[in-house]
């Protein structure tokens, strides 16, 4: 496909990549029919961890992909979004306290019951898109309750924004991580970054005052303390008075929450927050355009202040929003280089990211194209606690959207 390729052979290009290999794969292999739910791990020879132990954000981007599926492709996809819904409302819900779990075992039983913020967004995420393909009042309800239980324990009435954990029954947490490559560190990027992707879900299905109030703030908070107004990169790890911690750049955030933000934006309908983020996602496009494409179109993951890059690979996720973020960036300005970046994006992911021999995507390649095997990275497999259906189908999902348009 040429930079110049027509929007109706990129489009029918993107629904056969999901139609035909992403979630075809996800309902054929990741399904465990013996204790419920789906698999854990899967590595990159396909062969199944059965008592890997399951997380609740792959289960909660389970959800919302067969929802999007069930809405935008075929109704078939509905048993799998079913599936994913009772297995989180069976094993992930804490009915005590409320809120969703971290971990549980292959069987079910709860091995992590804090209470991540960044797992609570994508579970309303998820509900809120069961509630679109479904109109299951249940899940709407899960959702604006998962809202109430965030803005209750997470949310900074002071400094604004959103603290990033809580223990099981909403209390203080010593270890607030996400992940043990994180920062222990009161606020991040990233936890802000899926409120917002979540609360657009949700006020698409319920437009409530308070989530309306809540998520105009949200987008001031992000645009005033984590884009760095200087540079136009996301800063990635605070203190609860929004001082940054680290002088790292994530570049798939970066083109990630360009489009996130204008999305966000144009769902809350405030003209000036609107064209705020219309102006500043032009400017982080430019950043990653300028700072991280590779010749062969991919970006690289991750760099420091200085320019010099922490980690060179080329990250599943990454890729997949670069196509979005660029093309966001051409309809927002009209220039074709943008449209030609996401382009070449999308051709890198055909040619070397999309696993030609199993089906679904390489979690990691390295800078050469190369993908990773499991024996050099641990971050290597086809499904994991983070590798999941999410970014890639939205790619696709988003990118046909758009094309149609």
């Amino acid at each position: 496909m040429t930079a110049t390729a027509g929007k109706t052979e990129w489009a029918s290009r993107l629904k056969a990549e999901v139609a035909r290999d992403i979630l075809p794969f996800w309902a054929r292999h990741a399904v465990d029919r013996e204790h419920g739910g789906f698999y854990g791990k899967i590595d990159c020879d396909l062969k199944i961890d059965v008592q890997a132990p399951r997380a609740a954000v792959i289960n909660a981007r389970i959800l919302w992909t067969f929802a999007a599926a069930t809405r935008l492709i075929d109704p078939i996809y509905c048993d799998m979004a079913d599936r994913a819904w009772h297995y989180i409302i069976d094993k992930f819900w804490d009915s005590e306290h409320g809120g969703i779990y971290w971990m549980v075992d292959y069987r079910g039983n709860t091995i992590s019951d804090r209470k991540q913020i960044y797992a609570q967004a994508f579970a309303l995420y998820g509900m809120a898109e069961y509630f679109r393909a479904t109109g299951d009042p249940e899940s709407l309800k899960r959702a604006r309750q998962l809202f109430g239980f965030i803005e209750a324990h997470s949310y900074d009435p002071v400094h604004k924004g959103y603290f990033e954990a809580c223990a099981r029954d909403w209390g203080a947490l010593a270890d607030l991580r996400l992940s043990e490559k994180d920062l222990n560190c009161p606020k991040s990027m990233n936890t802000h970054l899926h409120i917002l992707e979540a609360y657009t879900n949700l006020l698409r299905v319920w437009h409530g005052p308070e989530l309306l109030a809540r998520q105009k703030e949200l987008l001031e908070v992000i645009m005033d303390h984590i884009v760095d107004e200087r540079t136009a990169h996301f800063r990635l790890f605070f203190d609860a008075q929004w001082n940054s911690l680290t002088d790292h750049i994530s570049y798939g955030h970066d083109i990630e929450g360009s489009w996130l933000l204008v999305e966000a934006a144009e769902v809350v309908g405030d003209p000036a927050l609107l064209a705020r983020a219309r102006e500043l996602a032009v400017r982080m496009a430019v950043a990653v355009a300028n700072e991280a494409v590779d010749q062969d179109g991919s970006i690289f993951y991750e760099a420091n202040s200085a320019g010099v890059f922490i980690d060179p690979n080329k990250h599943w996720w990454a890729q997949a929003e670069a196509v979005v973020g660029f093309y966001n960036a051409f309809q927002l300005t009209g220039e074709e280089r943008f449209r030609d970046l996401s382009c070449r994006a999308w051709e890198f992911i055909e040619r070397k990211v999309v696993d030609r021999v199993h089906g679904e995507w390489h979690a990691k390649l390295k800078p050469d194209g190369a993908p990773f095997q499991e024996h050099e990275d641990s971050d290597a497999c086809l499904v994991g606690p983070w590798k999941c259906p999410y970014h890639n189908s939205r790619v696709c999902f988003e990118m046909m959207e758009r094309l149609e348009k």
